[in-house]
């Protein structure tokens, strides 16, 4: 539900197979996995059963996935899109993964461990969301309603907080792979960066001296969109046709 936009602006043709990864949406009840490399399996398992080779695309965390995945099978895949993801985060040296992500990802992860009264409450939430707020659209909040889970108290996220907690960790503790995977995948890749981050404001998640340092690898092309945050970058149908245009070609 995080690509209807995109999947709008995408030739009548073309199919956009998206799935959810285990621990979110209606892949909640799958086993646990150890970390984005056992969700880069899954995908290489979809992309095994699609005619292809395909495009394969991730945002945020599931840009992290596609390099995995890409690294891992590159016979699959004709090329690759990174939406503002996929290059290593900062992790000092000595710091605590639990405690960056916690400044980083806290909010989002206090709201897996919350009950809300009801669907429309969990809406309101994100509708004050800083990035989301100015932003709202029917996509937005379809994807907003797909996510409420509805248990015996009230409504809940379908996202399971140990998955969420797991795969930020090994995402910030393995960073070091990311760059030597990208560089090492044999087909084009597209990172496309928003310049606001995770809360709609500068700077971007994505740390510049990360993608500088692409700049030399000639099949790698990053891209900044203009005037997106993290999560607007997809949901915005002007964005989301860049996107779309990226996939493309």
């Amino acid at each position: 539900m995080a690509w209807p936009a995109v999947a709008a602006a995408l030739p009548e043709d073309w199919s956009l197979v998206a799935v959810d990864l285990r621990g979110r949406g209606r892949s909640r009840d799958l086993p646990d996995s150890t970390g984005l490399r056992d969700h880069a399996a899954d995908l290489v398992r979809v992309a095994e059963q699609l005619p292809g080779p395909v495009v394969l695309t991730g945002h945020s965390m599931g840009a992290y996935v596609a390099v995995h995945a890409a690294h891992a099978r590159p016979d699959l895949f004709s090329r690759v899109v990174l939406v503002d993801g996929g290059v290593a985060l900062p992790l000092p040296a000595g710091a605590d993964p639990d405690a960056i992500m916690a400044g980083t990802l806290g909010p989002a992860i206090e709201r897996l461990s919350r009950t809300y009264a009801s669907v429309t409450e969990y809406v309101d939430f994100f509708r004050a969301h800083p990035a989301l707020a100015d932003h709202w659209n029917d996509t937005v909040e379809a994807y907003v309603r797909y996510d409420a889970l509805g248990v015996e108290d009230g409504v809940r996220s379908r996202a399971v907080e140990g998955s969420v907690r797991a795969d930020g960790r090994d995402l910030l503790v393995d960073g070091a792979s990311f760059e030597p995977e990208l560089r090492a995948t044999p087909r084009p890749v597209t990172i496309l960066a928003a310049p606001l981050g995770m809360f709609g404001a500068a700077p971007g998640l994505l740390p510049a001296d990360a993608l500088h340092a692409l700049e030399d690898a000639p099949h790698v092309r990053v891209r900044t969109v203009p005037d997106v945050n993290h999560y607007t970058i997809l949901f915005d149908p002007g964005a989301a046709a860049e996107v779309a245009a990226a996939i493309r070609t």
